[in-house]
């Protein structure tokens, strides 16, 4: 009978390891300084915008009040003790109306990003990487949203399908598409004719294939600073729907609402019904924009330079 072979197991350095795995965590953590320091105005953009996601995921554990609940002994309360951003005129909390706001403008901005960036992308890598009449027809689709700005499309839109969460997002989204759709062609037009593409063709790849695996991921970059962009002009949108009365409807706290319930009779008696929620916008929106010039001199190569 044949001996069984000997298994010999590759001896590990624990020590070793560990302190490569500590080298790995201090240069992370370099990284981060780094970018921190290369990017200041980026890493302020980044860090309100987790303040907002924190706020939004926390909002049940931080809000002092319920955001709907009414008393009419603290209505209009100025900003103390027990309502630290003072009351609005049916007595509801300030500060919780304005922390669970940002569960609606994360919402709507995330949702009619997403929405409106997946149509664009479709559209604009199927009309860029066919083109001939498909690019034709997609083009003169596009050209006919582009007619009408963002915000008086987003109107149309929201008096057509009503007030609530879903049609704002929709609303949002459909004036997002052609922007989307108009970058993505631009770099698919450029993609299509270098050589990778080519060899990929002549590997007998199909034409779906080739646009997915190696078309999309080159388009990318631009995609991504666009996205974050978008991102806030959507939460400014939604803003201006609610304000105007077509966005979220009562009683869920919207920052635009709370705008449009009180700038007009209590901005002199009551100016933190104003000065908070318009502060919120202006941070969230600020942020965003900062986050997205970062990320673009980081994705762009000629901006690095």
């Amino acid at each position: 009978m044949k001996p069984r072979p000997e298994i010999i197991l590759p001896s590990i350095d624990i020590e070793a390891e560990l302190a490569k795995a500590g080298a790995n965590t201090q240069g992370r953590w370099g990284e981060l300084r780094f970018f921190a320091r290369r990017y200041l105005l980026g890493t302020i953009g980044l860090v309100i915008m987790i303040v907002f996601v924190l706020a939004a995921l926390l909002a049940p554990w931080i809000a002092t009040f319920d955001p709907l609940a009414v008393n009419a002994r603290h209505a209009l309360a100025p900003p103390n003790a027990i309502h630290w951003l003072g009351a609005d005129s049916f007595g509801r909390d300030v500060y919780s109306r304005i922390i669970y706001g940002a569960r609606i403008s994360l919402a709507v901005g995330i949702g009619s990003t997403l929405l409106g960036g997946t149509l664009g992308v479709a559209i604009g890598l199927t009309s860029g990487y066919l083109a001939g009449w498909v690019d034709l027809l997609f083009q003169r689709l596009i050209d006919i949203l582009q007619a009408l700005p963002l915000l008086v499309l987003a109107l149309v839109m929201a008096a057509a399908l009503g007030p609530s969460l879903q049609n704002t997002i929709f609303a949002i989204a459909i004036p997002l598409v052609p922007t989307v759709a108009r970058v993505i062609r631009a770099n698919t037009l450029a993609l299509r004719e270098l050589p990778f593409i080519e060899a990929a063709k002549a590997a007998g790849m199909s034409e779906m294939r080739i646009a997915l695996r190696h078309v999309l991921p080159n388009t990318l970059a631009p995609l991504i600073v666009l996205a974050t962009a978008q991102f806030g002009s959507a939460i400014l949108t939604e803003a201006s729907l609610s304000f105007l009365g077509l966005g979220i409807p009562e009683p869920h706290p919207s920052w635009g609402r709370m705008l449009s319930e009180s700038a007009a009779e209590y901005v002199r008696t009551a100016p933190w019904l104003v000065i908070f929620p318009g502060l919120a916008i202006s941070l969230i929106v600020f942020g965003t924009n900062l986050l997205g010039d970062a990320l673009r001199d980081i994705l762009d190569p000629r901006q690095r330079a």
